[in-house]
Protein backbone atom coordinates (compact mmCIF):
# COMPACT_ATOMS: atom_id res chain seq x y z
CA UNK A 1 0.00 0.00 0.00
CA UNK A 2 2.63 2.48 1.05
CA UNK A 3 4.60 4.55 -1.41
CA UNK A 4 6.40 6.55 1.29
CA UNK A 5 8.39 5.48 4.35
CA UNK A 6 9.70 7.63 7.16
CA UNK A 7 13.14 7.65 8.76
CA UNK A 8 13.03 9.37 12.15
CA UNK A 9 16.14 10.74 13.89
CA UNK A 10 15.36 10.95 17.62
CA UNK A 11 17.30 11.97 20.69
CA UNK A 12 14.82 13.64 23.03
CA UNK A 13 11.08 13.87 23.77
CA UNK A 14 10.69 10.21 22.81
CA UNK A 15 7.05 10.17 23.91
CA UNK A 16 6.21 12.70 21.20
CA UNK A 17 8.29 10.79 18.64
CA UNK A 18 6.28 7.68 19.50
CA UNK A 19 3.00 9.53 18.86
CA UNK A 20 4.15 10.66 15.42
CA UNK A 21 5.56 7.22 14.51
CA UNK A 22 2.24 5.61 15.46
CA UNK A 23 0.34 8.18 13.36
CA UNK A 24 2.38 7.31 10.27
CA UNK A 25 2.45 3.55 10.86
CA UNK A 26 -1.30 3.31 11.42
CA UNK A 27 -1.72 5.08 8.06
CA UNK A 28 0.23 2.26 6.41
CA UNK A 29 3.69 3.89 6.20
CA UNK A 30 6.81 2.04 7.34
CA UNK A 31 8.84 3.87 9.98
CA UNK A 32 12.50 3.28 10.86
CA UNK A 33 13.59 5.03 14.04
CA UNK A 34 17.14 5.91 14.95
CA UNK A 35 17.64 6.80 18.60
CA UNK A 36 20.84 8.52 19.69
CA UNK A 37 23.07 6.06 21.52
CA UNK A 38 23.48 8.55 24.36
CA UNK A 39 19.80 8.13 25.26
CA UNK A 40 19.54 6.09 28.46
CA UNK A 41 18.48 2.46 28.19
CA UNK A 42 15.23 2.81 30.21
CA UNK A 43 13.94 5.56 27.90
CA UNK A 44 14.94 3.60 24.79
CA UNK A 45 13.35 0.39 26.07
CA UNK A 46 10.15 2.27 26.90
CA UNK A 47 9.99 3.61 23.35
CA UNK A 48 10.47 0.16 21.87
CA UNK A 49 7.86 -1.47 24.08
CA UNK A 50 5.38 1.34 23.43
CA UNK A 51 5.57 0.71 19.66
CA UNK A 52 6.00 -3.07 19.77
CA UNK A 53 2.44 -3.63 18.53
CA UNK A 54 3.19 -1.93 15.21
CA UNK A 55 4.78 -4.22 12.61
CA UNK A 56 5.70 -1.30 10.37
CA UNK A 57 7.91 0.31 13.04
CA UNK A 58 11.52 -0.84 13.43
CA UNK A 59 14.69 0.49 15.04
CA UNK A 60 18.06 0.90 13.33
CA UNK A 61 21.61 0.55 14.64
CA UNK A 62 22.32 3.36 17.11
CA UNK A 63 25.06 5.97 16.76
CA UNK A 64 26.16 8.64 19.21
CA UNK A 65 25.25 11.71 17.18
CA UNK A 66 27.05 15.01 17.58
CA UNK A 67 25.92 18.16 15.77
CA UNK A 68 28.02 19.04 12.75
CA UNK A 69 29.78 15.67 12.56
CA UNK A 70 29.71 12.59 10.35
CA UNK A 71 27.77 10.58 12.96
CA UNK A 72 24.48 12.11 11.77
CA UNK A 73 25.10 10.95 8.20
CA UNK A 74 26.15 7.47 9.36
CA UNK A 75 22.96 7.15 11.39
CA UNK A 76 20.86 8.29 8.42
CA UNK A 77 22.63 5.82 6.12
CA UNK A 78 21.96 2.93 8.50
CA UNK A 79 18.28 3.78 8.90
CA UNK A 80 17.75 4.41 5.17
CA UNK A 81 19.49 1.13 4.26
CA UNK A 82 17.19 -0.71 6.64
CA UNK A 83 14.14 1.01 5.16
CA UNK A 84 15.03 0.01 1.61
CA UNK A 85 15.92 -3.55 2.58
CA UNK A 86 12.77 -4.30 4.59
CA UNK A 87 10.14 -2.41 2.62
CA UNK A 88 10.36 -2.96 -1.11
CA UNK A 89 7.07 -1.12 -1.80
CA UNK A 90 8.47 2.17 -0.55
CA UNK A 91 9.11 4.54 -3.46
CA UNK A 92 9.97 7.69 -1.46
CA UNK A 93 11.89 7.89 1.81
CA UNK A 94 11.08 10.90 3.98
CA UNK A 95 13.73 11.95 6.53
CA UNK A 96 12.29 13.55 9.67
CA UNK A 97 13.36 14.29 13.21
CA UNK A 98 11.80 13.27 16.49
CA UNK A 99 10.55 16.83 16.93
CA UNK A 100 8.72 16.86 13.58
CA UNK A 101 4.95 16.92 13.35
CA UNK A 102 2.80 15.97 10.33
CA UNK A 103 0.54 18.84 9.33
CA UNK A 104 -1.56 17.06 6.71
CA UNK A 105 -3.07 13.57 6.35
CA UNK A 106 -0.75 10.84 5.07
CA UNK A 107 -3.14 10.23 2.19
CA UNK A 108 -2.46 13.74 0.87
CA UNK A 109 1.30 13.25 1.06
CA UNK A 110 1.02 9.86 -0.62
CA UNK A 111 -1.09 11.28 -3.44
CA UNK A 112 1.31 14.19 -3.85
CA UNK A 113 4.32 11.87 -4.19
CA UNK A 114 2.47 9.39 -6.42
CA UNK A 115 1.89 12.25 -8.85
CA UNK A 116 5.68 12.85 -8.86
CA UNK A 117 7.16 9.32 -8.75
CA UNK A 118 10.61 10.31 -10.06
CA UNK A 119 11.03 13.60 -8.18
CA UNK A 120 13.51 14.08 -5.35
CA UNK A 121 12.63 16.81 -2.89
CA UNK A 122 15.89 18.06 -1.40
CA UNK A 123 17.30 21.54 -1.02
CA UNK A 124 20.53 21.44 -3.00
CA UNK A 125 22.40 24.62 -3.95
CA UNK A 126 26.04 25.48 -4.51
CA UNK A 127 28.00 27.46 -1.92
CA UNK A 128 27.93 30.50 -4.21
CA UNK A 129 24.12 30.52 -4.16
CA UNK A 130 23.39 29.89 -0.49
CA UNK A 131 23.12 32.84 1.90
CA UNK A 132 22.43 31.17 5.23
CA UNK A 133 25.80 29.60 6.06
CA UNK A 134 27.29 30.86 9.32
CA UNK A 135 30.76 31.06 10.82
CA UNK A 136 32.49 32.30 7.67
CA UNK A 137 32.79 28.77 6.24
CA UNK A 138 31.25 28.38 2.81
CA UNK A 139 33.60 26.80 0.32
CA UNK A 140 36.14 26.12 3.07
CA UNK A 141 33.89 23.55 4.71
CA UNK A 142 34.72 21.35 1.70
CA UNK A 143 38.43 22.18 1.36
CA UNK A 144 39.58 22.07 5.01
CA UNK A 145 39.48 19.26 7.57
CA UNK A 146 37.33 19.38 10.68
CA UNK A 147 38.28 16.64 13.13
CA UNK A 148 37.16 18.67 16.18
CA UNK A 149 33.66 19.39 17.40
CA UNK A 150 32.54 22.98 16.81
CA UNK A 151 30.36 22.91 19.92
CA UNK A 152 32.47 20.93 22.39
CA UNK A 153 35.99 21.72 21.17
CA UNK A 154 35.57 25.24 19.87
CA UNK A 155 39.09 26.40 20.77
CA UNK A 156 40.68 23.46 18.96
CA UNK A 157 38.24 23.86 16.07
CA UNK A 158 39.13 27.53 15.52
CA UNK A 159 42.85 26.98 16.05
CA UNK A 160 42.96 24.12 13.53
CA UNK A 161 41.06 26.19 10.96
CA UNK A 162 43.55 29.06 11.39
CA UNK A 163 46.47 26.65 11.09
CA UNK A 164 45.14 25.17 7.85
CA UNK A 165 44.58 28.63 6.42
CA UNK A 166 48.12 29.62 7.39
CA UNK A 167 49.52 26.48 5.77
CA UNK A 168 47.23 26.98 2.75
CA UNK A 169 45.75 23.51 3.10
CA UNK A 170 43.23 22.67 0.40
CA UNK A 171 41.57 19.26 0.26
CA UNK A 172 40.83 17.83 -3.13
CA UNK A 173 37.13 17.28 -3.83
CA UNK A 174 36.53 13.78 -5.31
CA UNK A 175 36.48 13.86 -9.08
CA UNK A 176 33.08 14.58 -10.56
CA UNK A 177 31.55 16.02 -7.38
CA UNK A 178 30.30 19.59 -7.17
CA UNK A 179 29.66 20.40 -3.48
CA UNK A 180 26.10 21.44 -2.68
CA UNK A 181 24.39 22.53 0.52
CA UNK A 182 20.85 22.42 1.82
CA UNK A 183 18.44 21.43 4.56
CA UNK A 184 19.05 17.98 6.02
CA UNK A 185 15.32 17.18 5.90
CA UNK A 186 14.69 15.61 2.50
CA UNK A 187 12.38 13.20 0.67
CA UNK A 188 14.29 11.07 -1.87
CA UNK A 189 13.12 8.40 -4.31
CA UNK A 190 14.18 4.82 -3.81
CA UNK A 191 16.11 5.00 -7.06
CA UNK A 192 18.22 7.97 -6.00
CA UNK A 193 18.72 6.88 -2.40
CA UNK A 194 19.74 3.33 -3.31
CA UNK A 195 22.16 4.67 -5.93
CA UNK A 196 23.84 6.80 -3.24
CA UNK A 197 24.03 3.96 -0.73
CA UNK A 198 25.22 1.34 -3.26
CA UNK A 199 27.65 3.51 -5.20
CA UNK A 200 30.95 1.67 -5.93
CA UNK A 201 32.81 4.81 -4.85
CA UNK A 202 30.83 5.20 -1.62
CA UNK A 203 33.88 4.45 0.53
CA UNK A 204 35.78 7.28 -1.19
CA UNK A 205 32.87 9.68 -0.81
CA UNK A 206 32.29 8.72 2.82
CA UNK A 207 35.97 9.18 3.62
CA UNK A 208 35.90 12.65 2.09
CA UNK A 209 32.70 13.81 3.80
CA UNK A 210 33.80 12.52 7.21
CA UNK A 211 36.03 15.58 7.49
CA UNK A 212 33.58 18.07 5.98
CA UNK A 213 31.97 20.54 8.37
CA UNK A 214 28.26 19.75 8.98
CA UNK A 215 28.16 16.90 6.43
CA UNK A 216 24.46 16.19 7.02
CA UNK A 217 23.80 19.46 5.14
CA UNK A 218 25.99 18.48 2.20
CA UNK A 219 26.39 14.68 1.80
CA UNK A 220 23.01 13.73 0.28
CA UNK A 221 22.64 17.24 -1.15
CA UNK A 222 25.81 16.73 -3.21
CA UNK A 223 25.47 13.06 -4.16
CA UNK A 224 21.86 13.30 -5.28
CA UNK A 225 23.10 15.53 -8.11
CA UNK A 226 25.00 12.49 -9.44
CA UNK A 227 21.98 10.24 -9.81
CA UNK A 228 18.69 12.11 -9.67
CA UNK A 229 16.80 12.74 -12.87
CA UNK A 230 14.42 15.29 -11.37
CA UNK A 231 15.28 17.43 -8.36
CA UNK A 232 13.05 20.02 -6.78
CA UNK A 233 15.46 22.03 -4.66
CA UNK A 234 13.17 22.48 -1.70
CA UNK A 235 12.12 20.58 1.38
CA UNK A 236 8.60 19.37 2.06
CA UNK A 237 9.30 20.04 5.74
CA UNK A 238 8.61 23.49 7.14
CA UNK A 239 11.69 24.54 9.10
CA UNK A 240 12.57 28.14 9.87
CA UNK A 241 15.87 29.45 11.18
CA UNK A 242 16.81 32.65 12.95
CA UNK A 243 19.74 34.94 12.15
CA UNK A 244 22.08 32.73 14.23
CA UNK A 245 21.18 29.61 12.28
CA UNK A 246 19.10 28.18 15.13
CA UNK A 247 15.71 26.62 14.30
CA UNK A 248 12.54 28.37 15.33
CA UNK A 249 10.40 26.42 17.78
CA UNK A 250 6.65 26.21 17.15
CA UNK A 251 4.23 26.47 20.06
CA UNK A 252 0.49 26.07 20.54
CA UNK A 253 -0.26 29.61 19.43
CA UNK A 254 1.27 28.81 16.02
CA UNK A 255 -1.62 26.47 15.12
CA UNK A 256 -3.21 28.67 12.45
CA UNK A 257 0.20 29.70 11.15
CA UNK A 258 1.18 26.07 10.55
CA UNK A 259 -2.10 25.32 8.83
CA UNK A 260 -1.63 28.29 6.54
CA UNK A 261 1.73 26.98 5.32
CA UNK A 262 0.12 23.93 3.63
CA UNK A 263 3.36 22.01 4.30
CA UNK A 264 3.25 18.29 5.02
CA UNK A 265 5.59 18.28 8.03
CA UNK A 266 6.94 20.95 10.39
CA UNK A 267 9.83 21.12 12.77
CA UNK A 268 10.76 22.07 15.43
CA UNK A 269 7.72 21.50 17.67
CA UNK A 270 7.83 22.22 21.39
CA UNK A 271 7.36 18.88 23.20
CA UNK A 272 4.62 20.31 25.43
CA UNK A 273 2.60 21.87 22.61
CA UNK A 274 -0.40 19.68 23.45
CA UNK A 275 -2.77 21.63 21.25
CA UNK A 276 -0.62 21.15 18.14
CA UNK A 277 -0.19 17.41 18.67
CA UNK A 278 -3.88 17.00 19.52
CA UNK A 279 -5.04 18.79 16.36
CA UNK A 280 -2.60 17.52 13.78
CA UNK A 281 -2.49 13.89 14.95
CA UNK A 282 -6.27 13.62 15.03
CA UNK A 283 -7.48 12.32 11.62
CA UNK A 284 -11.02 13.50 12.34
CA UNK A 285 -9.79 17.07 12.75
CA UNK A 286 -7.92 17.15 9.44
CA UNK A 287 -9.17 19.67 6.90
CA UNK A 288 -9.89 18.95 3.28
CA UNK A 289 -7.26 18.78 0.59
CA UNK A 290 -5.17 21.89 0.45
CA UNK A 291 -2.86 23.70 -1.92
CA UNK A 292 0.74 23.15 -2.90
CA UNK A 293 3.10 23.37 0.12
CA UNK A 294 4.11 27.00 0.30
CA UNK A 295 6.13 28.06 3.35
CA UNK A 296 6.72 31.37 1.59
CA UNK A 297 3.25 32.46 2.70
CA UNK A 298 4.52 32.86 6.25
CA UNK A 299 8.03 34.04 5.40
CA UNK A 300 7.00 37.66 5.84
CA UNK A 301 5.97 36.99 9.43
CA UNK A 302 9.26 35.27 10.19
CA UNK A 303 11.19 38.08 8.53
CA UNK A 304 9.47 40.56 10.82
CA UNK A 305 10.25 38.36 13.82
CA UNK A 306 13.93 38.19 12.89
CA UNK A 307 14.03 41.95 12.38
CA UNK A 308 12.37 42.56 15.73
CA UNK A 309 14.83 40.22 17.45
CA UNK A 310 17.93 41.66 15.81
CA UNK A 311 16.97 45.34 15.70
CA UNK A 312 14.42 45.61 18.47
CA UNK A 313 12.01 48.52 18.76
CA UNK A 314 13.30 52.03 18.29
CA UNK A 315 14.23 53.60 21.59
CA UNK A 316 13.50 50.51 23.72
CA UNK A 317 16.38 49.38 25.90
CA UNK A 318 15.88 46.33 28.06
CA UNK A 319 17.79 43.51 29.70
CA UNK A 320 16.75 40.86 27.19
CA UNK A 321 18.00 42.78 24.12
CA UNK A 322 20.34 45.64 24.93
CA UNK A 323 21.48 47.06 21.57
CA UNK A 324 25.08 47.48 20.54
CA UNK A 325 26.24 51.07 20.64
CA UNK A 326 25.69 52.90 17.34
CA UNK A 327 23.80 49.87 15.99
CA UNK A 328 20.48 50.68 17.61
CA UNK A 329 17.25 50.69 15.68
CA UNK A 330 16.85 54.34 16.58
CA UNK A 331 18.34 55.85 19.71
CA UNK A 332 14.98 57.10 20.97
CA UNK A 333 11.40 56.24 20.05
CA UNK A 334 9.91 59.69 19.36
CA UNK A 335 10.87 63.28 18.54
CA UNK A 336 11.85 65.62 21.38
CA UNK A 337 13.15 69.19 21.66
CA UNK A 338 16.11 70.58 23.57
CA UNK A 339 16.29 74.31 24.32
CA UNK A 340 19.84 75.26 25.16
CA UNK A 341 20.25 78.70 26.75
CA UNK A 342 16.62 79.79 26.53
CA UNK A 343 15.87 79.60 30.25
CA UNK A 344 18.70 82.05 31.00
CA UNK A 345 17.46 84.59 28.46
CA UNK A 346 13.73 84.41 29.16
CA UNK A 347 11.78 84.44 32.39
CA UNK A 348 9.54 81.37 32.92
CA UNK A 349 10.35 80.13 29.44
CA UNK A 350 9.04 76.63 30.23
CA UNK A 351 5.58 78.01 31.08
CA UNK A 352 5.47 80.14 27.93
CA UNK A 353 6.55 77.23 25.74
CA UNK A 354 4.00 74.92 27.34
CA UNK A 355 1.21 77.35 26.50
CA UNK A 356 2.52 77.84 22.96
CA UNK A 357 2.69 74.16 22.02
CA UNK A 358 -0.11 72.92 24.25
CA UNK A 359 1.98 70.31 26.06
CA UNK A 360 4.24 69.67 29.01
CA UNK A 361 7.67 71.27 29.09
CA UNK A 362 10.35 70.25 31.54
CA UNK A 363 12.96 72.40 33.16
CA UNK A 364 16.58 71.26 33.27
CA UNK A 365 16.29 67.47 33.15
CA UNK A 366 20.06 67.24 33.50
CA UNK A 367 20.41 69.96 36.11
CA UNK A 368 23.15 69.53 38.76
CA UNK A 369 20.83 69.55 41.78
CA UNK A 370 17.82 67.53 40.64
CA UNK A 371 15.78 66.45 37.64
CA UNK A 372 13.37 69.31 36.94
CA UNK A 373 10.29 67.51 35.69
CA UNK A 374 7.38 69.54 34.33
CA UNK A 375 5.18 70.99 37.03
CA UNK A 376 7.80 70.34 39.70
CA UNK A 377 6.93 66.62 39.84
CA UNK A 378 9.24 64.39 41.87
CA UNK A 379 8.11 61.15 40.15
CA UNK A 380 7.43 60.96 36.43
CA UNK A 381 6.08 58.39 33.96
CA UNK A 382 7.74 55.00 34.32
CA UNK A 383 8.66 55.60 37.96
CA UNK A 384 11.46 57.99 37.01
CA UNK A 385 12.40 60.06 40.06
CA UNK A 386 14.05 63.45 40.32
CA UNK A 387 17.28 62.17 41.89
CA UNK A 388 20.30 63.60 40.08
CA UNK A 389 22.50 60.81 41.47
CA UNK A 390 20.32 58.06 40.00
CA UNK A 391 20.01 59.91 36.70
CA UNK A 392 23.77 60.41 36.46
CA UNK A 393 24.39 56.68 36.90
CA UNK A 394 23.27 56.29 33.27
CA UNK A 395 22.07 59.57 31.72
CA UNK A 396 21.48 58.05 28.28
CA UNK A 397 19.18 55.38 29.66
CA UNK A 398 17.40 58.05 31.68
CA UNK A 399 16.68 60.04 28.53
CA UNK A 400 15.61 57.05 26.43
CA UNK A 401 13.36 55.81 29.24
CA UNK A 402 11.71 59.21 29.57
CA UNK A 403 11.02 59.39 25.82
CA UNK A 404 9.75 55.77 25.74
CA UNK A 405 7.49 56.23 28.77
CA UNK A 406 5.84 59.29 27.21
CA UNK A 407 5.21 57.95 23.71
CA UNK A 408 2.60 60.04 21.93
CA UNK A 409 3.50 63.25 23.77
CA UNK A 410 6.42 65.38 22.61
CA UNK A 411 8.95 66.09 25.33
CA UNK A 412 10.72 69.45 25.58
CA UNK A 413 13.34 70.39 28.14
CA UNK A 414 15.89 73.07 28.97
CA UNK A 415 19.65 72.65 28.79
CA UNK A 416 22.74 74.69 29.65
CA UNK A 417 26.49 74.28 30.21
CA UNK A 418 25.77 73.87 33.92
CA UNK A 419 23.95 70.58 33.26
CA UNK A 420 25.31 67.05 32.95
CA UNK A 421 26.98 66.88 29.51
CA UNK A 422 27.24 63.11 29.11
CA UNK A 423 24.35 62.95 26.63
CA UNK A 424 25.71 65.57 24.23
CA UNK A 425 26.95 63.13 21.60
CA UNK A 426 23.92 60.90 22.08
CA UNK A 427 21.46 63.71 21.40
CA UNK A 428 23.52 65.18 18.55
CA UNK A 429 23.50 61.85 16.69
CA UNK A 430 19.81 61.14 17.38
CA UNK A 431 17.56 61.91 14.37
CA UNK A 432 14.65 62.40 16.78
CA UNK A 433 16.32 65.33 18.54
CA UNK A 434 15.57 68.97 17.76
CA UNK A 435 18.28 71.07 19.40
CA UNK A 436 17.97 74.86 19.52
CA UNK A 437 20.91 76.76 20.98
CA UNK A 438 21.43 80.37 22.06
CA UNK A 439 25.10 80.67 22.85
CA UNK A 440 26.52 82.74 25.67
CA UNK A 441 23.34 83.14 27.74
CA UNK A 442 25.00 81.34 30.65
CA UNK A 443 26.73 84.68 31.34
CA UNK A 444 23.45 86.43 32.23
CA UNK A 445 23.03 84.81 35.68
CA UNK A 446 26.71 85.42 36.35
CA UNK A 447 26.28 89.12 35.59
CA UNK A 448 23.79 89.31 38.45
CA UNK A 449 25.67 87.06 40.88
CA UNK A 450 26.79 88.49 44.21
CA UNK A 451 30.26 86.91 44.30
CA UNK A 452 33.89 87.87 44.08
CA UNK A 453 34.61 88.82 40.50
CA UNK A 454 37.64 86.52 40.39
CA UNK A 455 35.34 83.58 41.16
CA UNK A 456 32.83 84.79 38.57
CA UNK A 457 35.59 85.01 35.96
CA UNK A 458 36.70 81.43 36.68
CA UNK A 459 33.14 80.18 36.44
CA UNK A 460 32.61 82.08 33.19
CA UNK A 461 35.74 80.53 31.71
CA UNK A 462 34.57 77.06 32.78
CA UNK A 463 31.10 77.45 31.30
CA UNK A 464 32.43 78.91 28.07
CA UNK A 465 34.77 75.95 27.65
CA UNK A 466 31.92 73.48 28.23
CA UNK A 467 29.65 75.25 25.77
CA UNK A 468 32.42 75.48 23.17
CA UNK A 469 32.91 71.72 23.37
CA UNK A 470 29.18 71.19 23.02
CA UNK A 471 29.04 73.44 19.97
CA UNK A 472 31.91 71.51 18.38
CA UNK A 473 29.81 68.36 18.74
CA UNK A 474 26.74 70.00 17.24
CA UNK A 475 28.78 71.20 14.26
CA UNK A 476 30.48 67.89 13.56
CA UNK A 477 29.86 65.82 10.44
CA UNK A 478 28.23 63.06 12.50
CA UNK A 479 25.25 65.11 13.65
CA UNK A 480 21.82 63.71 12.74
CA UNK A 481 19.71 65.91 14.98
CA UNK A 482 17.90 69.01 13.72
CA UNK A 483 20.21 71.75 15.07
CA UNK A 484 19.84 75.53 15.07
CA UNK A 485 22.44 77.77 16.68
CA UNK A 486 22.18 81.51 17.34
CA UNK A 487 24.58 83.71 19.21
CA UNK A 488 22.92 85.72 21.96
CA UNK A 489 23.39 88.99 20.06
CA UNK A 490 21.95 87.52 16.87
CA UNK A 491 18.94 86.04 18.65
CA UNK A 492 17.82 89.16 20.53
CA UNK A 493 17.83 91.22 17.33
CA UNK A 494 14.70 89.35 16.23
CA UNK A 495 13.59 86.74 18.79
CA UNK A 496 10.09 86.24 17.35
CA UNK A 497 11.36 84.99 14.00
CA UNK A 498 13.65 82.45 15.64
CA UNK A 499 11.00 81.29 18.09
CA UNK A 500 8.40 80.96 15.34
CA UNK A 501 10.74 78.74 13.35
CA UNK A 502 11.33 76.40 16.27
CA UNK A 503 7.68 76.26 17.36
CA UNK A 504 6.51 75.53 13.82
CA UNK A 505 8.62 72.40 13.77
CA UNK A 506 7.14 71.19 17.04
CA UNK A 507 3.50 71.87 16.21
CA UNK A 508 3.59 71.07 12.50
CA UNK A 509 0.42 71.75 10.49
CA UNK A 510 -0.93 74.31 12.92
CA UNK A 511 0.33 77.32 10.93
CA UNK A 512 -0.49 79.67 13.81
CA UNK A 513 1.60 82.77 14.40
CA UNK A 514 2.92 83.33 17.90
CA UNK A 515 0.77 85.84 19.70
CA UNK A 516 3.37 87.06 22.18
CA UNK A 517 7.03 86.56 22.91
CA UNK A 518 8.26 85.25 26.25
CA UNK A 519 9.45 87.91 28.67
CA UNK A 520 13.16 88.55 28.25
CA UNK A 521 15.24 89.06 31.36
CA UNK A 522 16.58 92.52 32.20
CA UNK A 523 19.93 92.91 30.46
CA UNK A 524 20.82 96.18 32.14
CA UNK A 525 24.53 96.16 32.90
CA UNK A 526 25.25 93.05 30.85
CA UNK A 527 27.45 94.88 28.35
CA UNK A 528 29.58 96.29 31.15
CA UNK A 529 29.82 92.82 32.68
CA UNK A 530 31.29 91.44 29.45
CA UNK A 531 33.77 94.29 29.33
CA UNK A 532 34.78 93.57 32.93
CA UNK A 533 35.45 89.94 32.00
CA UNK A 534 37.73 91.16 29.23
CA UNK A 535 39.44 93.55 31.58
CA UNK A 536 40.13 90.66 33.96
CA UNK A 537 41.76 88.60 31.17
CA UNK A 538 38.84 86.35 30.18
CA UNK A 539 37.67 86.73 26.58
CA UNK A 540 33.90 86.05 26.15
CA UNK A 541 33.43 84.86 22.58
CA UNK A 542 30.08 83.08 22.44
CA UNK A 543 27.72 86.04 22.82
CA UNK A 544 28.29 87.22 19.26
CA UNK A 545 28.79 90.82 18.23
CA UNK A 546 27.46 92.09 21.52
CA UNK A 547 27.99 95.73 22.40
CA UNK A 548 30.36 95.68 25.36
CA UNK A 549 31.07 98.82 27.11
CA UNK A 550 29.52 101.30 29.50
CA UNK A 551 26.29 101.49 27.44
CA UNK A 552 23.77 98.80 28.18
CA UNK A 553 22.60 96.41 25.50
CA UNK A 554 18.83 96.33 25.57
CA UNK A 555 16.60 94.03 23.56
CA UNK A 556 14.96 95.66 20.59
CA UNK A 557 11.28 96.36 21.03
CA UNK A 558 8.85 95.17 18.44
CA UNK A 559 9.87 93.32 15.31
CA UNK A 560 11.65 95.58 12.81
CA UNK A 561 12.52 92.77 10.46
CA UNK A 562 9.92 91.48 8.02
CA UNK A 563 8.18 88.65 9.84
CA UNK A 564 7.85 85.30 8.13
CA UNK A 565 7.44 81.66 9.07
CA UNK A 566 9.89 78.96 8.06
CA UNK A 567 8.02 75.75 7.36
Amino acid sequence: MSSVGFVMMCHTALDRAAQVARFWAEAGCPVVIHVDRRVKAPAYDALQSGLADLDLVSFSHRYACEWGTWSLVAATQAAATQMLARHDRVRHVYLASGSCLPLRPVAELRAYLDARPQTDFIESVTTADVGWTIGGLDEERFTLRFPFSWRKQRTLFDAYVRLQRLMKVRRRVPKGLVPHLGSQWWCLTRRTLSAILEDPDRQLFDSYFQRVWIPDESYFQTLCRQYSTTIESRSLTLSKFDFQGKPHTFYDDHLQLLRRSDCFVARKIWPRADRLYRNFLNPAAQLGERAEPNPGKIDRLFARAVERRTRGRAGLYMQSRFPVRDHENGKTCAPYSVFHGFSDLFEDFDLWLSRSIGGRVHGHLFGPERVEFAGGETVFNGALIDSAAIRDYNPKSFLTNLIWNTRGERQCFQFSPRDNQNCNWFMATDPNAQISVITGTWAIPLSKANQNFSDIRKEAARLQKIETEHLAILRSMYVKARVRIWSMAEFIENPMEALQTVIDEIRARSGRQLGAAPKMVDLTGFGQFLQNLKNQGMQPTLMGDFASGHEDQRPMQGNPARPYVVR
